[in-house]
């Protein structure tokens, strides 16, 4: 099922801060859309009114063809699935997985055929009668998962499904979802703060701030060609380091320097593995290595200049100790060039 937003607002009553301001994009038939930003940005508000359990202060949202802005989650024929699974103690997991269809009249027989089918694609068919304190988080996922399909929804939400898990068993779970996802074929809206869940299963990705779209389209396309500042330094660990052009601009030759200065080029971001070290002092920054850490295959360069910018540096050759002063350069197609509002400044090699 198509998903379609147009200018959708959202305020609460008695609270003049905007949730969502005047928001509008599309989420395709049969994908994963992960929705991902900082707390409080509306990344919750924005599932609550896919599902109905929110109406919006001003627009239409659509699925397919059909305005569903007045209806209900019932009538949405949405399943949802949350951080806190919201299992039934009491049920068994097969009970707990026919719940749905139990409550939707369906009968005896055919809501446990539904239940014994989904549990076989979960892989959870070896745990069927045991209740859900006998599971382990990663087993409660799976039911509250087949649960939330049994009514085969037009429309899968998961709302913060993985954070009460260990990160181990966080990167597991996050295949599962991405394998059920694929066998069933059901759109889906995955809602996250950590960017390496969105990035890892999504078809694409909704970058959200403040109540306002910052960015939407594929996971390598946010990292590779960020729109602007904000996506730029939230996606990516170490973070993105930024310059002003003023600091750096002796680095560049004359040519270069006209076009930055031409396009209002204002802030320059480097990512952290796109840094090459060169020796002298004839690099782009130099600086004082004032950490070097090494976890696993994992190798970080603390570096700090002159006026006192720490800068970090991955993927390097670690020929130099804690107080050295060393050099590095990065290509010109691992810049990444924004105007005075922060806004992405594309910047060909051609020009």
């Amino acid at each position: 099922m198509k998903v379609r937003f147009e200018n959708v607002s959202m305020k609460y009553d008695g609270n003049d801060r905007t949730i969502l301001d005047d928001m509008s994009f599309d989420i395709q038939d049969h994908s994963l859309v992960s929705i991902l930003g900082p707390s409080g940005c509306g990344k919750s508000t924005t599932l609550m009114l896919i599902s109905g359990l929110l109406m919006p202060t001003d627009g239409k949202i659509f699925f397919g063809d059909t305005d569903v802005t007045k209806k209900d989650a019932n009538a949405r024929k949405v399943g949802m699935v949350f951080q806190n699974y919201a299992l039934y103690p009491h049920l068994s997991v097969i009970d707990n997985i026919m719940f749905p269809l139990k409550m939707a009249g369906v009968n005896k027989k055919k809501r446990k055929e539904r239940a014994l089918e989904l549990a076989e694609l979960v892989q959870i068919s070896e745990h069927l009668n045991k209740k859900p304190g006998q599971l382990s988080g990663g087993q409660q996922q799976r039911v509250a998962i087949a649960r939330a399909l049994s009514k085969e929804p037009s429309i899968l939400l998961m709302d913060e499904p993985l954070s009460n898990l260990d990160a181990k068993l966080r990167k597991g779970m996050r295949e599962e979802i991405r394998r059920i996802q694929k066998e069933t074929g059901v759109t889906t809206v995955f809602v996250t703060h950590d960017q390496e869940e969105a990035l890892s299963i999504s078809d694409k990705v909704m970058v959200l701030n403040e109540g306002l779209i910052q960015q939407h389209s594929g996971p390598q396309a946010l990292y590779d060609r960020p729109d602007n500042i904000f996506v730029a330094q939230f996606l990516g660990s170490p973070e993105i380091s930024t310059f002003d052009f003023d600091d750096l601009k002796a680095g560049f030759d004359s040519s270069l320097r006209d076009r930055l200065q031409s396009k209002d080029v204002k802030l320059i971001g480097i990512r952290p593995e796109s840094f090459t070290q060169v020796y002298g002092e004839s690099g782009l920054i130099t600086g004082v290595v004032d950490r070097i850490e090494i976890v696993g295959k994992e190798r970080t360069v603390r570096l700090k200049l002159d006026n006192e910018q720490i800068v970090d540096i991955t993927d390097v050759d670690i020929n130099f100790t804690e107080g050295d002063k060393v050099s590095f350069t990065t290509n010109f197609d691992a810049m990444h060039f924004f105007d005075g509002y922060g806004n992405r400044v594309v910047i060909k090699d051609a020009e």
